[in-house]
């Protein structure tokens, strides 16, 4: 892995990219002009592992690279067999292997890279009832990844770090699950982390807000209306969640936003997103930057 001292960009007045994997392999070729480019848009981030070595990989480039931190975590698709997705860890036999077995959270692993001074959050964890396989029952993979969950929750209050959560098609267990620590989270007397990529509905963010998250959003916000998702559907949800609970992220390489719809994202993008939030929170992009910026700071403490 190559990477390069970055300067740290203005902490006060940077944008912030809360969810990106610059760490994962469609970056080898390029990661330090990637990295440059971050740089020279005023971009912080936080790199985000979805298994032991890409969270070990996060915590090297966070180590390595000023103006970057990591999130350690076990993927949820990760808890047993899962689809192979080459620009995540390569096209290799050891990332195939992986894939075809999974991996079980050992919490002193986790517990080892957590403790690193740029380690931020624990995740990406949570709930994906969308990536399931058809080797064994739905019933037993909805359970082993409760209590891969469950165990980086507990971890995450352990060590007073936030969550980096990952949901897609879960929203009604995963609520239900956070419920259930919610006398541990107001204890704690931090806010309990953030639900990355958010998708579910207004009332779905209602009782998240009331547990205390925060939410990111990415590029699928700069995107016109399709069939399955509308650009409504996005707007209503922004517009019931208050701007000191909203981040912008990337998910690069994933889902860059317009103009760069199609292509590899990156970290620099993300200043198209927090466009698209000044817009929908009617801020200029000065304040919703620097909104987004204390609200990094209150949740992740960088």
């Amino acid at each position: 892995m190559i990477f390069i001292a970055m300067q740290t960009p203005d902490s006060k007045h940077s944008f912030i990219d809360a969810h990106t994997h610059i760490s994962f392999r469609a970056f080898d070729d390029d990661r330090a002009e990637v990295l440059r480019r971050a740089q020279e848009a005023g971009v912080r981030m936080i790199n985000v592992g979805t298994q032991r070595d890409t969270s070990r990989a996060a915590v090297e480039l966070a180590e390595a690279a000023a103006g970057a931190f990591a999130a350690v975590g076990l993927h949820p698709i990760h808890t047993g067999r899962s689809y192979h997705d080459a620009a995540e860890l390569g096209g290799g036999e050891a990332a195939i292997a992986f894939t075809s077995r999974g991996e079980r959270f050992d919490a002193a692993v986790y517990r080892e890279l957590a403790l690193h001074p740029k380690t931020v959050a624990i995740g990406e964890c949570g709930l994906d009832y969308y990536h399931f396989n058809d080797d064994e029952p739905r019933e037993e993979q909805i359970r082993r990844q409760k209590e891969a969950f469950a165990a980086q929750i507990d971890l995450a209050l352990e060590l007073s770090k936030p969550l980096m959560i990952h949901c897609r098609n879960a929203f009604p267990d995963l609520i239900a699950l956070l419920d259930s620590y919610r006398d541990r989270f107001a204890a704690a007397g931090k806010p309990p982390g953030v639900i990355h990529f958010f998708t579910g509905t207004p009332e779905e963010a209602a009782a998240l807000l009331n547990l205390g998250f925060s939410f990111t959003f990415g590029g699928a916000i700069t995107f016109p209306p399709r069939r399955s998702r509308t650009v409504g559907d996005y707007d209503a949800a922004i517009a019931a969640i208050p701007a000191d609970r909203i981040l912008s992220e990337t998910d690069a390489p994933y889902v860059a936003p317009v103009p760069y719809r199609g292509k590899r994202n990156e970290p620099a993008y993300v200043v198209e997103v927090v466009k698209r939030l000044a817009e929908l929170k009617e801020l200029s992009l000065e304040a919703m930057r620097d909104q987004i910026g204390e609200n990094a700071r209150r949740v992740f403490g960088i």
